[in-house]
């Protein structure tokens, strides 16, 4: 499974930013979608989680309340909107997959095997 992540970049504080992340070959049917992130010197954690096929999401609680995960199914796309930016949410966000997932499983990052590239965000005070 190959995944694009996009739509990073630069705000200030307080403002929002939607990235998305799609795949190339094949679709999301079956399988868990996910947004982790990354800052230097701390472990990849996961932001938010969505299953494909019952539209079922997990927040993290840094991001409860602020970040909404979606997807479009005819775009074969999983989004994350990010409202209420903070200097926090600086880091690299990471898309990826994992398949045939179950519900409990959502927020387990060992779940997740297929990684797309990062994308930066930033959010400046």
């Amino acid at each position: 499974v190959q995944l694009q992540a996009s739509g990073g970049g630069s705000v200030q504080s307080g403002g929002s930013l939607r990235l998305s992340c799609t795949t190339s070959g094949r679709t999301f049917n079956n399988y868990g979608v996910a947004w982790f992130r990354q800052t230097p010197g701390k472990e990849r954690e996961i932001a938010a989680a969505i299953r494909w096929t019952t539209g079922h999401t997990y927040y993290s609680d840094s991001v409860k309340g602020r970040f909404t995960i979606s997807r479009d199914r005819a775009k074969n796309t999983v989004y994350l909107q990010m409202a209420s930016l903070n200097p926090d949410d600086t880091a690299v966000y990471y898309c990826s997959a994992a398949p045939n997932i179950i519900y409990s499983q959502l927020g387990v990052p060992s779940s997740y095997i297929y990684w797309g590239q990062g994308t930066l965000v930033t959010v400046s005070s």
